[in-house]
């Protein structure tokens, strides 16, 4: 029997407890230790068994306990701390944006990403791209960054794991209840909902819209499970990462398209559109649709202009990670969108294809269309510039015009409640508004070591209560008679050293490395003066079977009599699993196959807790592990020295090898050294080190400060710029390219000066070149000479671009460039070329692609042409 009507059911808040909505209602609770220690208050076997929910826990609590603490006044006093807290806070007018940000109309930025990780109880996500995301929007809130998120809201969302009796994953879907979360349907005037429609191979299909308030930010979620929608529809936002490949294109589809839509329908005008990964790719075509509509451009203008306030960032080295789709499935939904576009169906399709041929990728569409590009560390944006260098042909891999932001964690979403207090103590309150303040965390070394150490202390023992009430739970479904044993038989030692390991289980983190050698393992954990015990927990894809077997395969080892007390499989890993952990182990394990994890952000969590690293050399910690060294103790080890290997079993091997040698030469002796008063002081110094210089580097707020200034800033005045006096730069930047388009085949250089048989350290190089540029003039090209050292196999390297001005005009269409101070700073074999680029003021990047010519080898002359300059004379 079907309802004839639905309507939601409130709570009956007395009077005096009305601010409890609106503290429940705005997700900044869930970086505020002071709100939910009001709602704990509230009910605290409601809280935990609410799934951390304060909407479903207002729904639930007993009235008269709602009653009861309406006239207590302890109560009431909290909560009107914790209202008046959040009523500043969302009044103030003192944000790093304000204070720091010269004011621009319209400087929105709208920030799209398939997954949102707010907190757990909202299941949006599936990992650490949905964290990440989610920490952004929290960061750009505390910071007063003028933006918004654009997501989908899931019906089941991710699922939650289980495990069988045989150590396999299982995957188990709930419902999300929209009207029990902290989530407020958008409505028009006449109190309808706010509907979007986006059209799919014959017939349209709607979608609701859901805001969650994430502090200043709304994040917008759009909603597909309507009555008005065909059923299969309805499952369009069914589950996060869910059926075939057609379900995925209908799901991004609806996340650029229709999310596009629901700003317009919102009244909001981004002038900046941030792609968190591939998925929402079909923006940029919807963006540049609305641009054609809208200032009656061409494709080619439109197209200009969207790039200029197009950021995309893409977190995925691995290839099998990129969304691709065969071109039929393209042509099937995006055929009346290319007619909309003015654009063959063959062009539109090739903007998503790496070369003719290949499957249709949203990465690729993405890096064309946008202006701004980054990976997220500085490894993994040399690595992303090497897997898509062939989209710009001929320009050098390290000037391939994708950079890198690298990633960063929200604090205070993340650090202990009683590690928060200590840098409260000695870092002071600043802390938490300017967490990327280097002065401010150099007072880390200025906490007493026994009050930093009694802290951590205390948190390892919370987080060893944590797992054993998880394993108990965990028990009873496979060994009821067993369950309450959990604590009795010694699973677990509050006081031995403490290894975590989690993330999601893909065969390239490798989370079996450390049982290459399990006898030796098994000595290392059960040494009776000095034992070691290592929790693991986290999710594979319910596709990837490998990844599967990696969890069933840690999981048998846990359940050796030899390993039972010293390892542990935490099921379901989720944001207060990874809080536990994070913030009460002694050591975060990471093992990726370099250079395949991109970023990582699971051990900047557990470092500004201070918890120690120990990591191969990949992502984050390539580069953090460089900030640490300086101080008297690393903030942690490394795995390695950064080396790549050919041979993935060689490589295997070698690290673990490696691994096994620092726990037991180094980590576990580390540990265990105690010095007077049961310190151990040589790792308290690592700990110190590590708050010291990871905390204000590896954090959000310098993230998305870099974000806004390198990127949303630039990228709002460049679009601004184009679009102004309808749309006439872009109009004109068009056309240029056009032109230039036409013209580049006659761009040649015809000759070019000779080099000497030596150059002295510090001279500089004059080099004269002919370029012939048939219908071009000067003015629309850059000829550069690129000079530097040549390697072992007669390449350039280590090569820098020095400018070339035209000097003469030799013939029709034919120039002498000239370029002076060009250093030779170092010795050994150099070598030199020339090129010609694209050049417009317009422009953000000269790389167009295409349109690059180098000097041919045949061109280099022996003439007096070449002059070198002597640093002494000139």
């Amino acid at each position: 029997m079907r309802p004839i009507a639905t309507f939601p059911v409130v709570p009956r808040l007395p009077a005096r407890l009305a601010r409890l909505h609106d503290l429940a209602y705005n997700l900044r609770w869930s970086w505020n230790h002071d709100t939910v220690e009001l709602f704990r208050r509230l009910d605290s076997e409601l809280w935990e068994s609410s799934g951390h929910n304060p909407v479903l826990l207002l729904g639930r609590v007993d009235q008269a306990r709602l009653e009861e603490v309406a006239a207590d006044d302890g109560f009431l006093g909290h909560l009107d701390s914790a209202a008046r807290s959040l009523d500043l806070y969302m009044a103030s007018e003192t944000t790093w944006f304000r204070r720091t940000q010269v004011p621009q109309d319209g400087a929105l930025t709208a920030y799209f990403s398939a997954e949102f990780g707010v907190t757990e109880c909202m299941a949006f996500f599936a990992g650490g791209l949905g964290i990440l995301a989610g920490d952004h929007l929290k960061s750009a809130s505390d910071l007063g960054v003028p933006l918004v998120g654009v997501g989908l809201a899931y019906r089941q969302g991710y699922f939650q794991q289980q495990l069988t009796s045989a150590g396999w994953q299982r995957e188990e879907y709930h419902d999300n209840d929209f009207h029990t979360l902290p989530l407020v349907l958008e409505t028009r005037g006449n109190g309808d909902p706010l509907l979007v429609e986006v059209s799919y191979p014959h017939r349209p299909v709607f979608a609701q819209v859901w805001r969650a308030q994430v502090g200043r930010v709304p994040l917008y979620l759009l909603d597909a499970n309507l009555e008005m929608n065909r059923p299969e529809d309805r499952l369009i936002t069914g589950q996060l990462y869910g059926g075939d490949l057609e379900l995925r294109i209908q799901q991004e589809i609806l996340l650029g398209v229709g999310g596009y839509r629901a700003l317009v329908a919102l009244g909001l005008e981004p002038s900046v559109y941030h792609m968190n990964e591939g998925h929402s790719a079909f923006l940029a075509l919807e963006y540049v649709r609305h641009l054609m509509e809208r200032h009656r451009l061409r494709f080619d203008a439109a197209q200009v202009a969207a790039a200029a306030g197009l950021v995309f960032t893409t977190h995925t080295p691995v290839a099998a990670g990129h969304d691709h789709f065969p071109p039929e499935l393209v042509e099937q939904y995006l055929g009346d969108y290319a007619r909309m576009l003015g654009l063959p169906m063959g062009e539109l399709v090739a903007l998503g294809q790496a070369s003719p041929g290949e499957p249709f990728s949203m990465t690729v569409l993405a890096l064309r269309l946008a202006a701004h590009r980054n990976g997220v560390s500085r490894l993994h944006g040399a690595v992303t510039r090497a897997m898509w260098y062939a989209l710009w042909p001929d320009v050098p891999v390290n000037e391939v015009p994708i950079g890198h932001v690298t990633n960063g964690v929200h604090l205070e979403s993340w650090i202990s409640r009683e590690m928060k207090e200590v840098y409260d103590r000695y870092l002071g309150p600043d802390w938490r508004e300017k967490p990327a303040d280097t002065a401010l965390w150099a007072r880390a070394g200025q906490i007493p070591m026994d009050e930093l150490w009694r802290t951590h202390e205390r948190r390892r023992e919370r987080l060893v209560a944590f797992a054993r009430r998880r394993l108990r739970a965990q028990r009873e479904r496979h060994e009821p008679a067993r369950a309450a044993d959990t604590q009795s038989e010694g699973v677990l030692d509050a006081r031995a050293l403490t290894i975590g390991f989690a993330r999601r289980f893909a065969t390239y983190k490798r989370a079996a490395l450390l049982f290459r050698d399990a006898d030796r393992l098994a000595r290392l954990l059960n040494d009776p003066e000095r034992p070691v015990q290592i929790l693991f927990a986290g999710k594979a894809h319910p596709r990837d079977e490998p990844g599967k077997a990696l969890i069933q395969q840690v999981e048998q080892f846990a359940r050796e009599p030899r390993f039972r007390q010293r390892i542990v499989f935490l099921e379901d890993y989720d944001p207060a699993v990874a809080r536990a952990m994070v913030q009460g182990v002694d050591v975060w394990l990471n093992t990726p196959r370099r250079p395949l994890e991109a970023s990582g952000t699971s051990g900047q969590k557990a470092a500004a807790n201070g918890v120690l690293n120990l990591s191969v050399l990949d992502g984050w910690w390539e580069e953090a592990w460089e900030d640490t060294r300086p101080l008297g103790g690393s903030g942690g080890w490394a795995i390695g020295h950064g080396e790549d290997y050919p041979d993935p079993e060689e490589q295997d091997r070698i690290e673990a090898e490696a691994l096994y040698a620092l726990l037991e030469e180094e980590v576990v002796p580390a540990f265990y050294q105690r010095a007077a008063g049961g310190l151990p002081r040589a790792w308290i110094q690592r700990m110190q080190a590590s708050i010291t210089r990871l905390c204000a580097t590896y954090n959000t707020h310098r993230m998305v400060r870099e974000y806004t200034e390198r990127f949303y800033l630039p990228a709002a005045a460049h679009a601004a710029l184009l679009l102004a006096g309808r749309a006439s730069q872009a109009r004109h930047l068009a056309d240029w390219t056009t032109r230039l388009r036409e013209g580049w085949s006659a761009v040649k250089v015809t000759a070019v000066s000779s080099t000497p048989s030596a150059v002295t350290v510090g001279d500089e190089l004059r080099v004269s070149a002919e370029v012939q540029l048939g219908e071009l003039k000067p003015d629309d090209v850059a000829v550069e000479l690129y000079l530097g050292r040549v390697n072992a196999a007669g390449e350039l390297t280590e090569a820098a671009a020095f400018p070339m001005q035209p000097t003469r005009t030799i013939a029709d269409g034919v120039y002498l460039f000239d370029g002076t101070g060009a250093p030779c700073p170092r010795s050994g074999l150099h070598g030199f070329s020339v090129r010609v680029l694209p050049h417009s003021p317009l422009l953000l990047t000269p790389y167009l692609p295409g349109l690059i010519t180098w000097a041919a080898p045949n061109t280099l002359s022996h003439g007096p042409a070449l002059v070198v300059m002597s640093s002494a004379t000139s």
